[in-house]
């Protein structure tokens, strides 16, 4: 035998999330590995603690906490942003690396609880891809509900036109390639800027925070209806909490 790493999607935030498949691999679980990001975030990690609580039958697990290397902040070129990501990752591998080896017996069994599913902009696959070059374990995957599928669930809308795309991208990409008010519908994740008040103001959106949490906000309209109020409740959340995780549709009218 030898250590395996089971990467489990939680979820958007709600431990109803959760599905029964997670919870199996919960259970087999000695040893979870969780980022260790500072104060401001340190309910992130007491969530992944409370719905170890919940769904553990046997508490026969620790945590262990790991500090998250600062990303450094690029310049707006692309190739800069690549560049601060890929230096980001190489160490959080070797901090994972060393953690596996000196956590985790030859044939233990450690977790990673991926918010959302690890599959949607996320970086703890590549990561352990990394990892594995180094150390030897092996590692599956547990699907969870993505923030794009909680968004639409909470605004009870269908993710596309009839028999059109989306396009799920970042608010970088929205920054650089904007919205003309042709073409898909547009999940926007990972948009610190608010970026969607580029847009045409008829282009309708559908926003959401702390998807299935007791924090959750919710706004829709049109950009030039709710634009402006989205942008001062980002503000306000993000102050009172120390951090935001929020995404939003965006479809041409």
């Amino acid at each position: 035998m030898s250590r395996h790493i089971h990467v489990i999607g939680i979820g958007a935030g709600d431990p109803d999330y959760v599905t029964m498949q997670a919870i199996e691999a919960l259970n087999d679980t000695q040893v979870f590995f969780a980022m260790d990001k500072g104060q401001a975030k340190s309910d992130l990690v007491a969530l992944r603690r409370e719905i170890c609580a919940r769904f553990i039958r046997e508490p026969r697990y620790r945590f262990v906490e790991l500090p998250d290397p600062k990303r450094s902040s690029p310049a707006d070129e692309q190739g800069d942003y690549r560049d601060a990501v890929a230096d980001w990752h190489a160490a959080r591998t070797r901090i994972w690396a060393q953690a596996i080896a000196t956590e985790l017996g030859p044939d233990g069994v450690g977790a990673f609880l991926a918010w959302g599913d690890p599959s949607l902009y996320d970086s703890t696959l590549r990561i352990l891809d990394a990892v594995a070059a180094e150390i030897d374990f092996t590692f599956d995957v547990i699907p969870g509900i993505t923030a794009v599928q909680a968004l639409t669930a909470r605004h009870r809308i269908p993710l596309n036109d009839v028999g059109e795309p989306v396009l799920i991208t970042t608010g970088r990409q929205l920054r650089a390639h904007g919205m003309d008010g042709s073409g898909p519908s547009v999940i926007v994740m990972l948009d610190a800027d608010c970026s969607f008040a580029a847009c045409p103001a008829d282009t309708r959106i559908w926003w959401g925070a702390y998807l299935g949490t007791d924090d959750e906000l919710l706004v829709a309209g049109t950009v030039g209806e709710v634009g402006s109020r989205i942008v001062a409740l980002r503000s306000q959340a993000r102050e009172r909490h120390g951090w935001i995780m929020d995404t939003y549709l965006l479809r041409p009218s």
